[in-house]
């Protein structure tokens, strides 16, 4: 059984920077692809950036390229989620999606999910 906990989430001021991790555990979490997606209450979930199992190649959404940046520690399943230059439309529950198969995390088809942190940008 896989688990997956994000942390890092809170409230910062735009231009600022957040990081955000997130931990997977179990016999297998290290041959998984994860991303992030976002969500805004009323909304679907929506992709943010995903890494292949071997930490390339990588995705983002075009409202963040430029500014986000996903890596990964193969070694300690471990993704994290650097985000400059926060913008208020950045305000999200973010969540860690882990998925054996890197095009289906994309499609969000069965992933297995985390609790959720929440981003805010305001001043």
């Amino acid at each position: 059984q896989v688990q997956v906990v994000e942390s890092g989430g809170g409230l910062v001021q735009p231009g600022g920077s957040l990081i955000l991790s997130c931990a997977a555990s179990g016999r297998t979490a290290v041959n998984y692809a994860m991303g992030w997606f976002r969500q805004v209450p009323g909304k679907g979930r929506e992709l943010v950036a995903a890494i292949t199992w071997s930490g390339g190649p990588t995705y983002y959404a075009d409202s963040v390229k430029g500014r986000f940046t996903i890596s990964r520690e193969i070694a300690k399943s471990t993704m994290y989620l650097q985000m400059n230059s926060l913008k208020p439309e950045d305000t999200a529950v973010y969540y860690c999606a882990l998925h054996s198969s890197y095009d289906q995390l994309r499609r969000n088809l069965n992933n297995i999910w985390g609790q959720g942190t929440q981003v805010t940008v305001s001043s």
